[in-house]
């Protein structure tokens, strides 16, 4: 680890700064918890410049970072804070350095005072301003993104802004009401209408003030301890995205997977700006089954079956997982804001991940004429604890080998490999997986701050499969799966397909627990410090470029549902850039790819005529249009056609992929000896696999690629 051995010599430097010693003296618990946040301060000031990859230094640049991450948790959505407010915390944004340095934390202490009296102050007003009437039909506009919001200057342009925020919720929390007596028959449908019914509306009055009741409980019960720890993690999230503090209590926050036997969703989440944010769905889960929640969508409720939805806006994530996770077989109800801005509720009923699900899947369609292989990988996973302890465990590679080598005896002419929403896992299957396709060679290069390269290569000089290869990516295929793809392009080895680029996470990280570097002498006066997540790593392709920021952009870039989402590393704050290092020797299987301008070419012929990815294409446009409009109306006509457009929208798309089978190849079908007597649950998944419109292109492309290769 670099510099590590000083971190001992600097952690004993801070102790003797704090004025501690070694003779076992009783110190206050408030004593102790100050100067312990002193030591953690001054570890990181020591430690992420001497550990991190991008060699950045502790400095004016990166406090005035540091201090922009820390304002944005503290009051991202400017509901709390007034401009002065603002400008009097910013007085500590380029000492953030000096105070790290010498033991000195201030800024947690007053952001916390600070927030803590605008939060009483807004509770008052939110009492007050439920009390007084509100106009449902009258007709007003309010700003829906706090990027574009400047915090209020004064107390009564607060209020106006909690008074919107006020009928808003009112708003839908009516009209989700009458969405359920609708389906109860008890009601008719009354889309575009100002009307509404007072006992409805008396009623989503009740349950908004109970929520907000809820909300300020909560948010009473932040501490000034839970304000050091997300300070220290703005100074980690200032060397990049990846990089985080831990404290004791959120260890558990880490990259929380409700899988396995946590009977719940199946969703990994992360808290950011004060949001719970999707950023995966687990293959397999009730999530992946249910189909509705997808990465990138922000948890604003949770509500168990037909109870009050609980916000979860500002909530620890640990707090809001709870909620979430469940017995099998409950209900859990979701409010969650897409990309566009359009609000959804999402029923799941909780389960446990069906394992077969997450596992590597096959089918043998066929169109044309031609018989095609088609795998799905949904990530890179392997038991590594059984491959420990001698046995053998369960992997991604033997699993991608086996399918390869049944469709081959079925006599499949090309395979689809599909690495879509497929967000990573162990390096090694990345490697191994993308030696099934080549004979030998280097697969990906990683490099450390040093400047030191390895190579990781495929030594195996046998090929598994070496006939016509097209691998599906979306934005949301990152780590691993851009691994293979870049490789497979850069042997010109598959034809890559997908949207304008993958996700870009192009770095490695590695856990430090800050407890190892305190002598045991010391340790005894502390709680648990944390850990540290810091980047030490990047990925390089074989070609130099890094998949980093950039991630891979495809050979065939076709329409997207997502396309308009800013997903992907390049979108994040103070993420790491692209850059080209030096290539790794290889040779590319020209002959494996012929015409590849041509076979472009067609495939963006086929597009602009089908009429399945028009659809996708108009519907992405109107999706992007929808979350440009960040102001919104505020009334009951506007909101209720607003939610009957989107409707509208899903089933647009919905009833697109019911006739999507005839789009393309019409006779494409999926083999009886390939489906045979599947479940219920396998049955529709190749029926769905029938209708996508990317797996069928990918067919198109394979018989391209045949095509191609007999007139050679």
């Amino acid at each position: 680890m670099k510099n590590s051995k000083y971190l001992y010599v600097w952690v004993i430097q801070i102790l003797l700064i704090l004025g501690l010693n070694t003779l076992g003296l009783t110190q206050s618990l408030e004593e102790t918890d100050e100067k312990r946040n002193k030591l953690i301060g001054y570890m990181l000031s020591k430690q992420l410049p001497s550990l991190h990859f991008s060699d950045k230094a502790v400095d004016n640049e990166l406090s005035q970072a540091a201090f922009d991450l820390y304002l944005r948790q503290l009051d991202f959505q400017k509901r709390f804070l007034l401009q002065n407010d603002v400008e009097q915390l910013n007085a500590y944004a380029e000492l953030i350095d000096d105070n790290l340095s010498r033991g000195t934390i201030i800024l947690p202490k007053s952001g916390y005072d600070i927030l803590g009296a605008r939060i009483s102050q807004a509770e008052r007003i939110v009492k007050e301003l439920l009390l007084e009437p509100i106009d449902p039909k009258f007709y007003e506009t309010m700003e829906n993104d706090p990027e574009k919001l400047a915090y209020a200057p004064d107390e009564e342009a607060l209020r106006e802004r909690w008074r919107m925020i006020i009928k808003a919720q009112v708003i839908n929390r009516y009209l989700d009401l009458e969405e359920e007596q609708i389906q109860e028959g008890k009601i008719e449908q009354a889309a575009g209408s100002s009307e509404y019914q007072e006992d409805l509306w008396e009623e989503a009055l009740k349950r908004v003030e109970k929520r907000f009741t809820e909300f300020f409980d909560r948010l009473d019960q932040e501490t000034l301890q839970d304000h050091y720890d997300r300070y220290f993690n703005a100074v980690a999230r200032a060397f990049d995205p990846h990089t985080n503090y831990m404290a004791p209590s959120r260890k558990e926050d880490f990259d929380i997977q409700m899988r396995g036997s946590l009977e719940g969703i199946g969703a990994l989440l992360r808290e950011e700006d004060g949001f719970i944010k999707v950023v995966r769905i687990i293959p397999g889960s009730a999530s992946a089954r249910q189909g509705r929640l997808e990465a990138e969508d922000i948890i604003l409720a949770v509500g168990e079956s037909d109870d009050e939805p609980v916000e979860v806006t500002d909530m620890r994530l640990r707090d809001a997982v709870r909620l979430i996770r469940g017995p099998k077989g409950t209900e859990v109800r979701l409010t969650v804001r897409k990309p566009d801005g359009r609000k959804e509720i999402i029923p799941i009923v909780r389960d446990v991940v069906q394992i077969e699900e997450a596992f590597v899947k096959q089918a043998v369609l066929e169109a044309g004429g031609k018989q095609f292989g088609y795998i799905l990988v949904p990530s890179f996973y392997r038991d590594f604890e059984k491959t420990r302890n001698g046995g053998q465990g369960r992997n991604s590679t033997d699993d991608t080998r086996t399918a390869i080598v049944d469709l081959q005896a079925k006599g499949v002419e090309g395979i689809i490999l599909d690495l879509r929403n497929n967000g990573g896992g162990s390096l090694v299957d990345a490697v191994d997986i993308a030696g099934l396709f080549i004979e030998q060679g280097p697969v990906v290069q990683v490099k450390n701050s040093y400047g030191m390269k390895r190579v990781l290569e495929d030594t195996d000089y046998s090929t598994v499969y070496d006939g016509p290869l097209v691998v599906l990516v979306n934005q949301f295929s990152a780590s691993a799966s851009e691994i293979v793809a870049a490789a497979m392009q850069d042997y010109r080895r598959a034809v890559v397909v997908g949207g304008k680029h993958t996700h870009g996470k192009g770095t490695v990280q590695t856990i430090i627990d800050l407890n190892e570097n305190v002598p045991l002498l010391h340790l005894r006066r502390y709680e648990d410090l944390g850990a540290l997540k810091a980047t030490i790593q990047k990925f390089y392709r074989i070609d130099g470029g890094s998949t980093q920021y950039r991630g891979v952009e495809p050979d065939i870039v076709l329409p997207s549902l997502f396309q308009h989402l800013k997903s992907g590393e390049q979108y994040l704050d103070y993420s790491l850039p692209w850059d080209q290092d030096d290539p790794a020797d290889y040779e590319a299987y020209w002959d494996k790819l012929p015409q590849l301008d041509r076979i472009i070419a067609r495939s963006l012929e086929r597009s602009e005529v089908s009429e399945g990815l028009n659809l996708i294409r108009e519907e992405a446009k109107r999706a992007s249009e929808r979350s440009d409009q960040t102001v919104i109306p505020i009334d009951l006509a506007s909101i209720r056609a607003t939610r009957a457009e989107e409707e509208a929208a899903r089933e647009r798309v919905g009833a697109h992929y019911n006739v999507l089978e005839n789009d393309g190849d019409a006779d494409q079908e999926v083999l009886e000896d390939s489906a045979g007597d599947e479940s219920s649950d396998e049955s529709d998944w190749l029926e769905d696999l029938l209708k996508d419109p990317y797996v069928i292109e990918a067919e198109n492309i394979i018989n391209d690629l045949v095509t191609f290769s007999k007139e050679q």
